[in-house]
């Protein structure tokens, strides 16, 4: 049996830790390494990757 995730926020990137809360966060100081860690993490994960603005990006497992 295969057991998969689905419909899920995974992570956050952010430059704020207290923007986020919930899941998992990544911070980054700017905005090409927020884009690098998520393009890594959505990868890993098999995930898109979504911007909400404000310094924020997170990971969703659809």
């Amino acid at each position: 049996m295969e057991v998969t995730i689905q419909k899920a926020v995974l992570a956050a990137i952010t430059d704020d830790p207290a923007k986020v809360s919930g899941v998992p966060v990544f911070v980054a100081q700017d905005d090409d390494s927020r884009q690098k860690k998520a393009l890594y993490l959505s990868r890993i994960l098999q995930a898109a990757v979504h911007d909400l603005g404000d310094g924020v990006l997170i990971v969703v497992k659809h």
